[in-house]
């Protein structure tokens, strides 16, 4: 393929995926499909010589198409939402076709610094604080992660080194180092630590240093109850205790955790010779869309030390709007702040800003300086690769500055409005019969609801037969053993017709098998 034959079939695609989304109302969200399908369709074995592109266009309606689960089709309200826009798609194009890999500045300047630009833009149309700008003249900064289960264990990990670093600065440790055969080679470790003195010699011993499992393995950290799964997976990847507390009713009605509950917890584990030294707040949990208050949390956790991240996945991006800022009050406590862009910000997949109050800091945590990764500029440039698990990454901010530029805020903002005014009529509608109520109050475009005076079997079994049935798509969730249906406003396309078309099927479903 050459640049012109790339041009007239890259036109076909293009037309390809519009034809696609322009068509998407006449497919069902859900496939019809068994796993394994694709063997009757695909070769066991690679072709050996090259396939005419026509060829391989008959193909994706069969092989890849018919065998999506359509995230935007207006019937689907399973998860949540992941974002879509042709201005985002473009962004990718570009990205794909520079093919850079900005692992350092050098590596692809204008892959770091328009990130950095960008995320500067986030931070003052979400009105997070002035720290979190690369801009800024502190030691903050932000940060394109791939998702925000990446930003959990970078967190973790930040948050532990952090505090081992802590212990190991304190007098009783410096006295045992002094007094056991390693005392040297630490303490002359921990100076150049202290002066930001990390050279080659030292490069190898910095980490362990940081990361040592001899001071940790007494941390216990914390999180609610209804904190996403990949708070444990980073727990258990990070090779750290973890304790979930018991999350009650109370903000907006809804799930979080009190602060009486972290005090308690924090009280309990010293006692018992633990070391607390995290918690991870979530606003927007994935079961019920709680929220765990950061103004409330946010001053015990700086009063005990313990170093604060907060999970913003779903929905930080409505901060964007006033009237949901109530989401980020007290975000100037937390050390560290993410939220997925690829959720309901219009942008893409991936797309997880991840904001650091003391970005400088954290940054030696992740530092395994090879040589043929230097260069000049290394001191008075930011090389991302500090703060993230993988070397390599993406053009991610093109779809941001895409985004931004051509779609506008204030389109954002209104899509966001829409996809909430839209739940707020479901969580009226699902009501109408009177066989339904609702878990939790309606909240940033999901409505939890179940069956009135009903078991969970009762629950499970209406929500199998809605996506047997395949018109709709949603999933089930539990909190604390009470099993619910989630309806969650996923697509640009929805309309309130959809809406009252998934309340008819409900409720269809529902009179026959109850």
């Amino acid at each position: 393929m050459d640049s012109e034959k790339f041009r007239d079939e890259g036109k076909k695609m293009i037309d390809f995926v519009a034809n696609y989304w322009d068509g998407i109302r006449e497919r069902k969200p859900l496939p019809a499909i068994k796993p394994g399908y694709i063997n009757e369709l695909v070769p066991a074995q690679a072709p050996s010589s090259p396939e005419d592109w026509s060829k391989i266009f008959d193909d994706l309606e069969n092989v890849v198409v018919n065998g999506a689960t359509h995230w935007h089709h207006p019937h689907f309200f399973a998860y949540f939402p992941t974002a879509l826009s042709y201005q985002s798609i473009m962004a990718d194009i570009l990205s794909g076709g520079i093919a850079g890999i900005g692992f350092t500045w050098k590596s692809c300047p204008s892959m770091t610094e328009l990130e950095m630009s960008s995320l500067d833009w986030v931070v003052d149309l979400m009105g997070l604080p002035e720290h979190f700008k690369n801009s800024h003249d502190g030691p903050g900064c932000g940060i394109i992660q791939s998702t925000a289960s990446d930003s959990t264990m970078i967190a973790i990990m930040a948050a532990r080194a952090t505090h081992v670093e802590r212990i190991k600065s304190e007098p009783t440790f410096m006295k045992w180092v002094s007094e056991t055969g390693v005392g040297k080679t630490l303490k002359n470790i921990f100076e150049r630590v202290k002066v930001n003195k990390i050279d080659d010699e030292a490069c190898g011993l910095i980490t362990p240093y940081f990361h040592d499992p001899a001071v940790f393995e007494r941390f216990v950290m914390y999180c609610s109850d209804q904190a996403h799964s990949s708070v444990e997976k980073g727990a258990m990847l990070s090779a750290v205790r973890l304790r979930k507390l018991k999350a009650s009713r109370g903000f907006l009605g809804n799930y979080g955790v009190s602060k009486e509950t972290l005090q308690a917890a924090i009280k309990e584990d010293r006692a018992r010779g633990y070391i607390p030294f995290m918690f991870l707040a979530t606003v927007g949990t994935t079961c019920s869309c709680g929220v765990d208050q950061l103004d409330e949390l946010g001053p015990i956790c700086v009063e005990e030390g313990l170093y604060i991240h907060v999970d913003a996945a779903y929905a930080g991006t409505f901060a964007l709007c006033d009237e949901f800022k109530y989401l980020i009050r007290g975000v100037e406590h937390v050390d560290s702040f993410n939220f997925n862009l690829h959720k309901a910000g219009m942008v893409n997949f991936d797309c997880s800003p991840m904001f650091f109050k003391n970005g400088t800091h954290v940054s030696r945590y992740f530092n395994v300086d090879a040589l043929y990764l230097a260069h000049e500029y290394q001191t008075t440039a930011s090389d991302y690769r500090h703060l993230q698990v993988a070397l390599g990454r993406r053009f991610r901010s093109l779809k941001i500055w895409f985004v931004l530029r051509n779609m506008g805020v204030e389109n954002i903002k209104e899509y966001l409005r829409r996809t909430e005014s839209l739940a707020v009529e479901f969580s009226k509608l699902i009501l109408e019969n009177g066989k339904f109520e609702h878990f939790v109050p309606q909240h940033l475009g999901l409505t939890c609801f179940r069956l009135k005076n009903s078991t969970n079997a009762d629950n499970e079994k209406l929500c199998n037969a809605i996506n047997d049935d395949r018109r709709i798509h949603l999933v089930p969730s539990t909190v604390q053993g009470t099993y619910f249906l989630r309806m969650v406003v996923c697509s640009q396309l929805t309309t309130l017709d959809d809406v009252i078309y998934g309340r008819d099927v409900i409720f269809e479903i529902a009179d026959r098998l109850f």
